[in-house]
């Protein structure tokens, strides 16, 4: 690398300065930190390094100027809360410093380290004997906002755990801190309760699959069963890798609607006698649950479960796109509405939920959902999950709730990102990269003591129309590397033009990955 090549870190660093001199990784480079709660950053850092460049880099407990590549910090932090994320580099000739003041800091850190090396370092390993040369530079840096996500559907369709594991590395290599895990939907339940068995058994497969857009007339299905599960044990494996890289997992198990597979498992947590089977085309079921003191109960066992596996504070409940059809027409609801002094069915839903959320909290856990659960009244202590635009954003921070902003017509990645017709199918809408990149997660209309109340963003990845990963990493790049510098750079560093010109040397790293992006 020659003193006038461009950095091109994504997302944007907040101070960035380098001079002539170089610092030289080699096969004699050592990793030291500076306590025994830094060695797994040490061991992440190892394996970055080592897979490209072969380098039998060592790790240990030291901090000298006779190691070349030191990370100093803290102790361990509790990483599912939000903490300091800030961080400093400083790169001698001799020697690389990363210092934070949590390990959090340190893992973001060492995904700007892996930018500033050539970008073969994201390739396996090199035949020929590569230079692992950076510019003598000194890096401060700091994010946006403390809720930087992104969201992925393996509901419509079934995502394996490697799959799921290179999702989060990825995101991880561009900050983000959040995993929205979204495993339950009408289509398939995805994963295993063990008090509950018949929810993977027969809830989690689907008899065949719609061919084509849901809007076309009339529907076809390709009579092939679809389905998968995570294992408890494969759920740790995954939450386990994500701490690794310092990302929580928000898991979430969507009710009262969106629970048509575990009503073809169950039928006793519906409304009526009907037998059903999981959904094969995509849009909102008309089933719900109903409100019954068991079914409630139900829900708490299967979130005790959850709550077991996903040590995150935040526990995403849904709460969205819940017809209240069966509701208004089955007399055993009218009965139970009365029972319960409750006047209409936003207000019922709304019992539903704080039923939930009171359980959820007294495991001192927290409780997000979609911007539905304002409807009837918001339990108190939710946060809210603004989708369908800021209006319900704006609604949760005017009553002091944290909110985080996922409108869909800027973060919604099952959206188009060009001319459809040249375009593989999608859901509908049109969000293309500077779309994305011009978003801003606090809304202009928001008091100015309210802006402290916005945790940040996320993109969504609903899968309907993704049937394999590969296309999920088509409709996540190169928007995903957008909305990275929305969520972690100020304001005032951002350039949509120099982002593109990042993004050229941005495509070469996701080409080494093996990223179908769209280029």
């Amino acid at each position: 690398m020659s003193s006038k090549d461009k950095i091109t870190i994504i997302p944007e660093v907040l101070r960035y300065t380098q001079n002539d001199s170089f610092f030289t990784l080699t096969e004699k480079s050592e990793i030291g930190v500076s306590s025994e709660a830094l060695i797994e950053k040490g061991n992440l850092f190892k394996g970055y390094l080592t897979t490209a460049t072969g380098f039998p880099l060592s790790v240990s407990v030291n901090s000298n100027r006779d190691i070349s590549l030191v990370l100093e910090g803290k102790e361990k932090t509790d990483h599912n809360g939000f903490v300091d994320e800030r961080y400093t580099i400083e790169v001698i000739e001799t020697q690389c410093i990363i210092k934070s003041a949590t390990v959090e800091g340190i893992a973001r850190a060492i995904q700007t380290f892996r930018q500033l090396l050539p970008v073969e370092i994201f390739s396996e390993k090199q035949e020929s004997a590569a230079k692992w040369t950076i510019p003598c530079c000194s890096i401060e840096d700091i994010p946006r906002f403390k809720w930087r996500g992104m969201h992925l559907d393996v509901c419509r369709h079934f995502m394996k755990k490697e799959d799921v594991l290179k999702f989060i590395d990825l995101i991880a290599l561009y900050k983000y801190n959040r995993f929205h895990f979204h495993l339950t939907e009408d289509q398939g339940w995805r994963i295993e309760i063990k008090k509950y068995p018949k929810l993977t058994e027969i809830g989690g497969y689907r008899d065949s699959t719609l061919i084509g857009h849901s809007n076309d007339q009339p529907k076809k299905y390709d009579d092939k069963e679809h389905g998968g599960f995570y294992t408890q044990e494969e759920i740790k494996e995954i939450v386990a890798f994500a701490a690794e890289r310092e990302i929580v997992i928000i898991p979430e198990i969507d009710m009262p609607g969106h629970m048509q597979a575990a009503i073809s498992a169950y039928p006793e947590l519906g409304c009526t006698n009907a037998s059903l089977k999981p959904l094969c085309h995509w849009g909102i079921s008309q089933h719900i649950l109903n409100v019954e003191d068991t079914t409630v109960s139900f829900m708490k066992d299967v979130l005790d479960e959850v709550m077991e596996l996903f040590p995150g504070q935040y526990i995403h409940i849904g709460g969205d796109e819940a017809p209240k059809y069966e509701w208004e027409e089955e007399k055993r609801i009218q009965d139970r509405m009365i029972e319960l002094s409750v006047n209409s069915y936003d207000e019922l839903q709304s019992w539903f939920i704080k039923q939930i959320a009171s359980h959820i909290q007294s495991k001192e856990r927290k409780v997000i959902g979609w911007d539905e659960i304002l409807e009837g009244g918001l339990a108190e202590g939710a946060a809210v999950m603004s989708w369908q635009g800021e209006e319900g954003g704006l609604k949760a921070a005017n009553l002091g709730h944290d909110v985080v902003m996922t409108p869909r017509l800027y973060v919604y990645f099952d959206n188009y990102q060009g001319d459809k017709e040249s375009e593989p199918l999608a859901i509908g809408g049109f969000t293309p990269l500077e779309k994305v990149y011009e978003y801003e997660p606090v809304p202009k209309e928001m008091p100015e003591d309210q802006h402290r109340l916005v945790m940040g963003s996320q993109g969504q990845l609903w899968t309907e129309y993704m049937p394999d990963f590969n296309h999920v990493e088509y409709m996540m790049f190169p928007r995903t590397c957008a909305l990275s510098e929305v969520l972690w750079t100020e304001k005032f560093k951002k350039n949509y033009s120099n982002f593109l010109e990042k993004m050229e040397n941005h495509n070469r790293i996701l080409d080494f990955l093996k990223v179908n992006r769209r280029k």
